[in-house]
């Protein structure tokens, strides 16, 4: 774990080893204003000829200390400098190597943790992480050696006074480390409470047309305040026993200073003692004992961060399932595809396949409709193309060659997908658009546009193909975001064009021209059409029927409705109105 966080600090290393020097420079400044101090009482004052005060001493060595607090407080800002500097740095390259690991991802990494999960850690437990690693620059560094060099001037004064504070220090660490130990197991069980509040906020956000139209406010509230209260009531206990971190220093404290007053008035009248050492162990007690406090505070941090340095390397060091072979291919010749025998599931462990020896050839320039009900795995049937997912068992090819042997980025701009959950950022159209190419011209863009039946709601919009849209698409409509998708995907000029249900919100007039400017205008590219309806894919030049994650049916409309009992059942139910895949002809 260490190492993995400690690659985070790359070009802030110098700036971590000179915070630290700073510090351990202040300390020292520190350490001896308190020696300056007990010259000044007991060399200047009363000192002098006669019983009075020798004035040059006093100068000399107040002048001293004016230099020595002057150095100690520039040691102090340049410490604060180059921690801050540091820690924030660190942790801006901590976010940006969970950004860029998360950019590798396949599926199935993306599965293993849920989005509100990878929020906080970017976020949250990032944070936590800045805090800890500045501590640690500057406390860790000052703390312990302050209560050090302290300790040493204080023996080297006085042994017998310096003793108390030694079975203090014990004392206090022994109470310290239980109150951190109790403390410790509460930080660990709330920081996963924020992943629930941060899932609570996003589906409320996200879904907030459905929360309203189904009156679900209330509903809503009390789910956050429940998140919510969680958090609060784990933190209220850690807190509360780090709380007793002030009575037992404050107890420590004053018991130390009343045992070195009562004890060091006695040496002082015996004369084993001067007014300015006793004044000076005074000082280096409050040194030892509040430094000793910032080290507990210091645990209770680490102890924190430790729960999220944990979180944050399960990201940094997830390894993409997918990975590119050593000599990749990188041009796709055509588009077709083979399913050699193919079986897939989503977990390697999994008892039963989604995907079950899928056996099937399509050429390139075909149009292939799929169809199935719910659950039937046609999704999953397209994944694996792009390599989205990587087969269990079996062989896929596109172009020829096995999806495997192609670098991914050379595979995935051959292969253009319009998902089911159609998903637009926010921006103009134009910078929409141009997700399919970098490069479009706009008038590029309005072709494509003309060709997913856009072009005919952009341009009665004010601003056209400027138009700003807001996060999530949520300024236009379903069907309008289906649309601008598929342009969005006509784009990149793909080999194989997968479209996964996108034009469900699309009527059957708009969906025809739609599949009718596809056999036209890019009849070279292998169309693969997921739907409900049979009448989106019944001109397709084949149709692939799924069930259960099995190839039930596989021909042309005519034929299905010939040899395959559930299309044709599914079609009578369609044409009569009273039924689809999920209820077969009403049965």
């Amino acid at each position: 774990m260490l190492k993995t966080l400690g690659a985070q600090v790359k070009e802030f290393k110098k700036d971590s080893f000179l915070t630290p020097a700073f510090m351990i420079l202040e300390v020292i400044m520190e350490t001896i204003i308190p020696l300056l101090m007990a010259s000044i009482i007991d060399n200047g004052i009363g000192a002098g000829k006669d019983g009075g005060a020798d004035m040059n001493h006093i100068f000399l060595i107040g002048g001293l200390m004016i230099l020595t607090a002057l150095a100690s407080l520039t040691f102090g800002i340049l410490g604060g400098f180059y921690g801050a500097r540091a820690s924030t740095g660190f942790a801006r390259n901590l976010r940006r190597a969970m950004y860029e690991n998360i950019q590798t991802f396949s599926f199935s990494n993306i599965d293993k943790f849920s989005t509100s999960g990878l929020v906080t850690r970017l976020t949250t437990d990032v944070t936590n992480i800045q805090n800890a690693y500045q501590m640690i620059l500057r406390m860790c560094m000052r703390a312990p050696f302050s209560l050090l060099f302290a300790m040493i001037m204080s023996f080297v004064i006085s042994p017998r006074l310096a003793s108390v504070y030694l079975v203090a220090v014990v004392v206090l660490g022994c109470v310290l480390a239980l109150i951190v130990t109790k403390a410790m197991k509460h930080f660990n069980e709330a920081f996963p409470k924020y992943d629930q509040l941060n899932e609570s906020v996003q589906e409320n956000v996200s879904a907030i047309r459905v929360v309203k139209a189904y009156v679900r406010e209330d509903y809503e509230n009390e789910k956050f305040k429940k998140a919510s209260g969680n958090i609060y009531r784990i933190f209220s206990k850690a807190e509360g026993i780090v709380a007793w971190n002030g009575p037992v220093m404050n107890l420590t404290v004053y018991s130390c200073i009343l045992l070195i007053s009562w004890i060091g008035a006695h040496l002082v009248v015996s004369e084993s003692l001067l007014t300015g050492q006793l004044m000076s162990l005074l000082t280096y007690c409050m040194s030892i004992l509040m430094n000793l406090m910032m080290l507990s505070m210091i645990f209770v941090m680490m102890t924190m961060s430790a729960a999220s340095a944990r979180r944050i390397c399960e990201v940094l060091e997830e390894k993409p399932d997918l990975a590119g072979p050593r000599d990749p291919v990188y041009t796709v010749q055509d588009g077709s595809i083979q399913f050699d025998h193919v079986s897939f599931s989503y977990k390697k462990e999994a008892d039963a396949s989604v995907l079950k020896d899928i056996h099937l050839e399509i050429r390139s320039g075909e149009t292939i409709g799929i169809i199935g009900g719910t659950g039937s795995a046609k999704s999953s049937l397209v994944n694996l193309i792009s390599r989205l997912y990587d087969v269990t068992e079996g062989t896929l090819r596109v172009g020829g060659v096995d999806v495997r042997q192609y670098d991914m980025e050379a595979l995935r701009n051959q292969v253009a997908v319009v998902l089911q959950n159609n998903v637009l950022f926010s921006g103009t159209i134009l910078e929409n658009l141009r997700w399919g190419d970098k490069e479009a011209t706009e008038e590029e863009c309005r072709h494509a546009c003309e060709l997913a039946c856009a072009s005919e709601f952009i341009e009665k919009m004010p601003q056209g193909y400027q138009t700003y849209i807001e996060q999530g698409g949520t300024n236009v409509s379903g069907g309008q975001k289906q649309r601008l998708c598929i342009a969005r995907a006509l784009l990149k000029k793909p080999k194989i064009l997968i479209l996964d249900d996108s034009t469900s919100a699309v009527d059957t007039a708009t969906d025809a021209k739609i599949r009718r400017a596809f056999a036209t205008e890019i009849p070279g590219t292998t169309k693969l059409i997921i739907a409900q309806r049979i009448s989106s894919v019944q001109h397709a030049d084949r149709i692939i029927v799924l069930e259960e994650g099995e190839i039930n049916g596989f021909g042309t409309h005519e034929e299905l409705l010939a040899t395959n009992e559930i299309y044709r059942d599914v079609y009578e139910s369609q044409i009569s109105g009273s039924g689809d895949f999920d209820e077969r002809g009403g049965m």
